[in-house]
């Protein structure tokens, strides 16, 4: 993965660091202390200010790159970059692939330049350099002194408006670019539409649509301004076009009221402001110039410091609902990764309840609150079960959504890899369905069980999607009707299962038989003669030759090898267990996979595969739940020794915090659960299996005033083995705790040892659930 020169825990924004250019009011008292907020570049987060799970993502990009080049700068900054072009709105943290950036905003004094110019020529055009000992960030906020347009920029955000003051150098005019021809993930006709609006002397509106990840986005502003505009220059940069309409009102671009294009920028000029400063808040909507306008009183008044205020409490209450303690790196680490776990989804609906939904058309929220940006295919394993320990109503609203999403779905299914409400089609499987299914089983209210089964079949039933119609009359995916044939079928047999789990709570056994079938089509696809996992032609025959190290785009795995994929069997590993030969048999293929001597060339082609040891790649999610299959074997302390390997080669405080990509949180997720003892292999069997803590202790506050406490005697570098576990003072033999153990409230207690307990959690009836019996 790419690395950078700073990046911390977990990937995320810069410890808060001295500005002895600005004097900056404020500290940031408790939980979020204890957040290193990445500045960029590994794992792909942003520095930025957002609130939890916030509709805007306020945060400085430094470098928009033509489509190919872009990766790196998925989240619009690296820390190895020395200028920032401007501060937009919209980002996602740790995905892979990208869009948004928009509304970008750029304060200035000098002279008007309409293009961001040039990395390495300063002054080439209004992008300014600055250094990192003039930056600073924390939760909810961002500040930075522009080095060439000699400005310091302060950033805050409520749930759905940005803030910026700019403080200008005395004397100096205090002038503005607003610049929506930048995107992140740019490309020669990305925008589509765009629209500048003057409201007043305060206030500018607008619009942009593009075609993007999610194509036919529109993303609607208001601007307000804390000065009234001495001046504006709006202009169109579109070149070639050969029919512009008639002109309207207005002889210059200083005096339309309205100008539209595909390549819009406007210079702003406010003159000197006696107090030299100049406060800016930006609200968006994904419905009207009108609803942006409403979003605007989110944010009453210009009182920037009690604005970084209220983001501070948001955020120490978001934060708070885990008390740590531990060694201050470890702590940092954990509590960056619950920062990062609380950004997506996040919130995409206006102040009224309206939002944009997969249809492109305007919808009502009733009852709960639309979210979007679900990067499922990460988020299930574990983004999804700590939300509904630590968010639980959070996680009612995700469920609500993906129903509604898929009421109005033009194709009837659930959404796949959605944002702003569109669907992108990023992705293999239907893994909202696990989502909703962990919910119901975990008990959480607020949705329509009906209306959420019937959402989950018409997605695993769509015969058009992801050779789903092969599937069903095969009982697997083949190879040579359908690529990636070999992770779709064990996917959706995942996928089939917990959609059999739900139907049984329900009654519904005829659903339940159904699918409880089809989540055994795993088998299908597993070769027992090799003991991987691999891609079946539709004659039934394995498709040779055959390389378990083989990975590529459209090949039998997604983002993985057959070393990666031959474990995904999540539901059912008491039956991999037996296709392999027995327990000692799956425990010799485990180490074999941590054990292997790897050539650095043999998956340098795939950017996702990374985070490497051996063969398992933590840096990509199908590798996550890998290490804890040592307790369906028998063998708990190997994976106690696993997790110790992992965390302190994947997890630290220096550049390389984060392999990997975060993928909207699911890295940090893991790290998180797994931090405090326990992992969700299989989210809806409402078990947590059981590995070791690298905490001395975790409070988990939960709803109601319940307290689960999880506490580790004797925890050292030395002593990472588990020697015994108690629940609510009494031993705990099973190698796995339920969800209603620990949202009961109670206590869970490791007692550490340097050398291994061999006995503790090997029988078979102490093992943890697998749809097959031991």
């Amino acid at each position: 993965m790419n690395t950078t020169k700073l990046l911390l825990p977990a990937g995320a924004l810069a410890l808060v660091l001295a500005l002895p250019a600005v004097s900056f009011a404020q500290t940031t008292p408790a939980a979020a202390v204890d957040v290193f907020i990445g500045t960029g570049g590994d794992g792909h987060t942003f520095p930025g200010a957002t609130r939890p799970f916030g509709m805007i993502q306020l945060s400085p990009d430094t470098q928009v790159r033509p489509f190919r080049q872009s990766y790196p700068w998925a989240a619009g900054y690296r820390y190895e970059d020395d200028s920032i072009l401007g501060f937009s709105h919209t980002h996602f943290s740790g995905a892979g692939h990208s869009d948004l950036g928009d509304v970008l905003l750029m304060p200035y004094s000098a002279e008007t330049k309409w293009e961001p110019g040039y990395p390495e020529r300063p002054f080439s055009g209004y992008r300014s350099r600055f250094s990192h000992k003039d930056e600073q960030a924390s939760p909810g906020y961002y500040a930075v002194k522009l080095l060439d347009n000699d400005v310091d920029v302060e950033l805050t955000a409520s749930e759905r408006v940005g803030l910026h003051r700019y403080r200008y150098q005395k004397g100096a005019e205090a002038k503005v670019m607003l610049d929506l021809r930048n995107s992140i993930y740019d490309y020669a006709g990305k925008n589509l539409w765009s629209r500048i609006r003057v409201r007043g002397d305060n206030m500018i509106t607008g619009m942009r649509e593009t075609r993007g990840w999610a194509p036919g986005r529109q993303l609607y502003f208001a601007i307000q301004f804390s000065h009234p505009l001495v001046s504006r220059d709006i202009r169109n940069f579109e070149r070639d076009v050969e029919y512009k309409g008639f002109a309207g009102p207005g002889k210059g671009t200083g005096d339309k009221a309205v100008t539209e294009g595909k390549a819009l920028a406007a210079a702003l000029d406010f003159g000197v402001p006696a107090d030299g400063q100049l406060e800016v808040k930006v609200a968006i909507s994904a419905v009207s110039e009108d609803g942006a306008v409403a979003n605007l009183n989110e944010m009453k008044g210009w009182d920037f410091d009690a604005e970084r205020a209220k983001a501070t409490a948001a955020w120490n209450e978001a934060l708070g609902t885990v008390s740590i303690e531990a060694e201050p790196d470890t702590r940092k680490m954990v509590y960056t990764a619950l920062y990062h776990s609380m950004l997506a989804p996040s919130l995409f609906m206006d102040s009224d309840g309206q939002y944009r939904g997969p249809d492109n058309a305007v919808h009502q929220a009733k009852g709960f609150r639309f979210h979007s940006t679900f990067s499922l295919w990460d988020t299930y394993r574990a983004l999804h079960p700590l939300m509904t320990i630590l968010q639980p109503e959070r996680d009612v609203d995700f469920v609500r959504s993906l129903i509604e999403s898929q009421k109005v779905s033009p194709y009837g299914i659930l959404p796949v890899w959605q944002f702003a409400g569109q669907e992108t089609w990023c992705m293999i499987g239907y893994h909202a369905v696990p989502v909703i299914a962990d919910a119901y089983m975990k008990g959480l209210k607020g949705f329509d069980a009906e209306e959420a089964l019937k959402a989950m079949t018409s997605s695993a039933e769509y015969g058009p999607y992801g050779g789903l119609q092969h599937y069903m009359k095969y009982g697997y995916v083949p190879i040579d009707l359908e690529p990636e044939a070999a992770s779709k079928t064990v996917e959706y047999a995942f996928d089939d299962w917990t959609i059999a789990r739900m139907a049984e709570k329900m009654g519904k056994k005829d659903i339940a038989a159904k699918y409880y079938q089809r989540a055994q089509n795993y088998r299908n696809s597993f070769d027992v003669k090799t003991g991987f996992l691999r891609a079946r032609k539709s004659d039934g025959q394995f498709r040779e030759p055959f390389n378990p190290v083989q990975s590529n785009f459209g090949s039998d795995y997604t983002e993985g090898s057959a070393w990666q994929y031959s474990w995904y069997m999540p539901h059912d590993n008491a039956g991999l267990i037996k296709l392999l030969g027995g327990d000692v048999a799956l425990q010799n293929k485990i180490d074999m996979e941590f054990d292997a001597k790897v050539d650095d060339t043999v998956y340098s082609h795939m950017e996702d595969i990374s985070g490497l040891i051996g063969h398992y790649a933590h840096g990509n999610e199908p590798s996550h739940h890998v290490a804890y299959l040592y307790n369906y074997a028998g063998a708990p302390w190997k994976t106690q020794q696993r997790l110790t390997q992992v965390v302190a080669s994947q997890y630290n405080t220096t550049p390389q915090g984060l392999s990997g990509n975060d993928d909207l949180g699911q890295m940090s997720a893991w790290l998180a659960f797994t931090a405090f003892g326990f992992y969700p292999v299989a989210p809806g069997s409402n078990e947590y299996v059981i590995g070791r803590p690298f905490l001395d202790k975790a409070v988990l506050n939960l709803p109601g005033g319940k307290h689960f406490t999880v506490r580790a005697i004797g925890l050292s570098k030395e002593n990472a083995y588990v020697a015994s576990v108690t629940l609510n003072g009494k031993p705990l033999a099973q190698s796995f705790i339920r969800h209603d153990q620990i949202t009961a409230g109670g206590e869970l207690v490791f007692t550490m040892s340097s050398t291994p307990n061999k006995e503790w959690g090997t029988a078979k009836n102490v093992r943890p659930y697998t749809q097959t019996a031991y």
